[in-house]
Order: structure tokens, then sequence, then C-alpha cells
């Protein structure tokens, strides 16, 4: 069972400690439990219960009113709404909501209904990666489970997945080619896939090699395609030797394609210029690469 502190229902759910210590102490809507030297501590419905109330009060009910709703008719008016109107103010909240009740058919109808009002690129970028963010923020306090976080991680897959093939391209007569991958032991897989997307809605041929590949199978997969350009992104510490060694190797045995890489380990370590080599340090750096590139082959 996992435990909470005031300060993390706080941070959980954006309602101030404050303004929880008065609702129980003027509504009861939640109850603190004790430890033997009287700690106060939240269990899990305590903060299921929190973020149905926080989503309430951003659609416009108060608290005198929650207050007086019994805990099966909190929920079930926060379903009623989502089904009426998944596009909460904040789907965040939302997410984390079905997430902590590893709601598949919840979570599914939040994203696709956002998704479909606003597209998959605003849907990641507004939405998901601020979510992911607030993941690992909980999962570095304690507040979840890996199965929350392996809930999530498989339907975000599954949603970057779907948008990729949803880009029909029959042929390639002209443009860039990609090779994609991650390097063995990195295993952060949702960002590659939305470079992808995003390179495939640009007309780019993709090479997704996946995730954890070795250094031999990306050599092999240069020689064969013979690829403009390698991206990578490394955020986990390099397991095999320094990560310049990594990048030489690669630079030395990737015939002429361009290096771009990414990520934290190249962010926060110091690495030798090449002149086919490009760092870039955020998203909106790939971003802003990919409309140079497709630009210049275009044109």
């Amino acid at each position: 069972m996992i435990v909470y502190s005031i300060k993390d229902l706080e941070k959980l759910s954006g309602i101030k400690a404050h303004t929880l210590r008065i609702w129980e102490k003027r509504y009861s809507v939640i109850m603190p439990k004790r430890t033997n030297t009287n700690i106060r501590y939240y269990e899990d419905k305590d903060l299921q219960k929190v973020l149905n109330i926080a989503l309430l009060r951003k659609k416009g009910y108060k608290i005198s009113k929650i207050a007086e709703l019994s805990d099966p008719d909190i929920v079930r008016l926060t379903a009623e709404l989502s089904e009426v109107d998944v596009a909460f103010e904040d789907h965040i909240d939302a997410l984390s909501m079905a997430m902590f009740e590893l709601n598949e058919f919840k979570f599914n109808k939040i994203l696709d209904h956002y998704i479909d009002q606003n597209g998959f690129t605003h849907t990641m970028e507004e939405v998901i990666y601020p979510f992911l963010e607030k993941l690992g923020m909980m999962l570095m306090v304690g507040s979840i489970k890996s199965a929350h976080e392996s809930f999530v991680i498989y339907f975000i897959r599954r949603k970057c997945i779907a948008a990729i093939d949803s880009i029909k391209h029959s042929h390639y007569d002209k443009g860039p080619s990609f090779v994609l991958y991650l390097a063995e032991k990195e295993t952060h897989e949702l960002s590659l896939l939305y470079v992808h997307y995003l390179l495939k809605k640009q007309g780019v041929e993709v090479i997704n090699l996946g995730l954890s590949v070795p250094l031999i199978d990306v050599v092999d997969s240069c020689n064969i395609k013979k690829p403009d350009y390698i991206f990578t992104m490394i955020n986990d510490s390099h397991g095999h030797g320094t990560l310049q060694g990594y990048l030489d190797d690669l630079l030395k045995y990737s015939n002429q394609s361009k290096i771009v890489i990414s990520g934290y380990q190249i962010v926060a370590n110091k690495v030798i210029s090449h002149k086919r080599l490009l760092q870039l340090n955020s998203l909106e750096e790939i971003k802003q690469l990919i409309d140079r590139i497709t630009t210049k082959f275009n044109n």
C-alpha cells in the first residue's frame, strides 16, 4: 500500500495543503489515518477522491455541494462528466485519475478525444509530455507503483504507433532518409517514436530499428540503406565505455551518414564536435532541424 502526506496530495491534485485541511475540518471530505507516532497519512482512496474533487471544482462545482455527495456519487458524477465532455480544463488531472484507477477505457477516451479535437502533435506536446513529467515526479517520490508507469507507457506507445501508421507514403522518390534507433540499455522509446512520427509526417523515409540496438546492427543498416542521417537519443548512463568512445565508433563505421544525437546524456556531457555530428538539446531543436532538412530537399 502506498501512503501519502498532505503535501503529496497537494502536489498531485494542485489543491493547497492548507485548503485540504480546512475541508477536512469543515466538510470531512477526507479523513487522514495516523501512525502509532501520530503522524497523519492518506491512502490511495483518499488521493482518488481528491483528484475527483479537483476535476469537479474545475467544472464549476462548489466544495460545499461536493461535500454533500456520497463517495459513490462523486465517482458517478465525474464519470458522467467524462461521458458528456472529456475535455476537462486540465487533461493531465483526468489522465492521472484514470491512471490511478488503471482504467483503460477512461484513459483511452480522454486521449482519443483530445487527439480528435487537437491533432496528435498538439496532444503529444501539450498533454502527453507534461503528463509524463508529472509521472516521473510521482515515481521519484514513490506516489505511484511501477504498474501505473507500465500502464501509461503501454497506451501512449500504442497511440504513437497508430499515428505513425496513419501516415501513408507509398514510395519516396526524393528527400532524405533517416535510420532511428536507441543504443543498448536505452529504453525510453516514446520520444524516438514521436520523432519517427514527425519525420514521416514531413515525407521523410524512416527506418526505425527500435530500442536496445547493438552498434553492429546500426552499422549493418547503414551499409544496406546508406541513410542521409542517423538519429539516436542517449538518456541513460552509457554502459559500454565512454559516451565519446561510442560516438567515435559510430562516426567511424557509419559511412558518410550524418549523426544526429539528443537526450539527457548529450546535454550533461561534453562531446567533441565533428563535422558529421549534430547535437540537439531539445524537442524544439529537433523540430527545427526536420523543417530545415525537408525544406532543403524539397526546393
